[in-house]
């Protein structure tokens, strides 16, 4: 039978032959013992440690995201023939995949959760989301038809009408899940819900090509010359910056206005984005060269033509008489 002395003797010369790492694994056991405490929420079954390993697994996930989706943009990078908005649609979905699969292994590691589960959580969320999230439901579907269908890509430039008439016109910047960054030509941001980009109509001046054509509308005078004011246009787009030499500028005759003849002066470029600043330009133009060419621009203006009597101004310079009584006039007037 062993005595207290020899009891401590064996307890002594055990933790003699304990490593440091073995100490250390003994001592922290009601730490571990309580990180790995389980809990449990309905069907879950959780504990601090999968906590803390599931928050990891979304980190690593997000990191790996980042570093994969720098590794393929430096690759895409060396073929200039891919689309840019083919490479922001294959990064996207590439970050899109691992973020999924971090957040599904997350929970699987966190909480147990299985795929029955979250099936069930979805259908209880999709009660809340058909009530009060639909616009952001409906905004994130509307991202991934942007992404796939591809109306409208990353370097497009766009007009899209706003809710108050007015129309914000920038080149796309990014299409995120939920919106689309657009930067107008003041270098402001615009947000614009994806849903906006589905729903209604808008224009892409760079769906298919970079080429974009500009009309310039004008109307001159009955008295003018069409083929000096044909001419007369085509130099006013002579040396505008950002204009393109093919397709040529042209010129069409398109109506007999109620008080001018109105023209359409047709210009090509590759830079959309500046077509106020090139509309200006020939603008500027088109005034200069209709003065020294005496070619006279309409501006509203009524003509009153009188069949029978007179016109007379009454007093005070305020009333206009017509007819051949001036005796019936006259009263009215001493009355006032």
């Amino acid at each position: 039978m062993l005595t207290t002395g020899s009891l401590l003797a064996t307890c002594a010369l055990a933790i003699q032959d304990e490593n440091s790492l073995q100490r250390l694994w003994r001592w922290t056991e009601p730490l571990r013992t309580y990180l790995n405490f389980p809990w449990k929420l309905g069907n879950f079954v959780f504990s601090i440690s999968t906590i803390v390993i599931g928050l990891v697994i979304l980190l690593v996930a997000a990191a790996v995201s980042r570093y994969l989706r720098s590794f393929i943009e430096r690759r895409m990078a060396r073929h200039k023939h891919l689309d840019p908005g083919v490479q922001f649609t294959i990064l996207r979905l590439v970050h899109y995949a691992i973020v999924a699969i971090g957040i599904v292994t997350a929970l699987r590691v966190a909480v147990g959760a299985d795929f029955t589960s979250l099936a069930v959580v979805f259908t209880a969320l999709s009660v809340g989301i058909g009530f009060g999230l639909q616009f952001i439901a409906g905004d994130i579907a509307s991202g991934f038809i942007i992404l796939f269908e591809r109306p409208v890509r990353v370097g497009d430039f766009v007009t899209i009408p706003g809710p108050d008439g007015k129309l914000t016109e920038g080149r796309v910047h990014s299409i995120n899940l939920r919106t689309t960054i657009v930067m107008t030509n003041d270098n402001v941001a615009s947000v614009v819900p994806n849903s906006k980009l589905v729903s209604q109509n808008f224009l892409n001046w760079s769906y298919r090509e970079r080429r974009s054509r500009i009309s310039i509308h004008v109307g001159v005078s009955y008295d003018s010359d069409v083929e000096k004011v044909t001419r007369t246009l085509l130099r006013a787009a002579e040396g505008v910056q950002y204009l393109l030499a093919e397709p040529k500028p042209s010129v069409q005759f398109l109506e007999f206005g109620d008080s001018s003849l109105n023209f359409r002066l047709l210009v090509w470029t590759d830079r959309p984005r500046r077509y106020p600043q090139i509309k200006s330009a020939i603008n500027y133009n088109i005034r200069r060269l209709f003065l020294e060419e005496g070619i006279e621009i309409p501006f509203p203006q009524r003509d009153l033509h009188l069949r029978d009597g007179s016109l007379r101004l009454g007093r005070g310079a305020r009333e206009l008489f017509a007819g051949d009584d001036e005796e019936e006039r006259e009263p009215s007037l001493q009355q006032r």
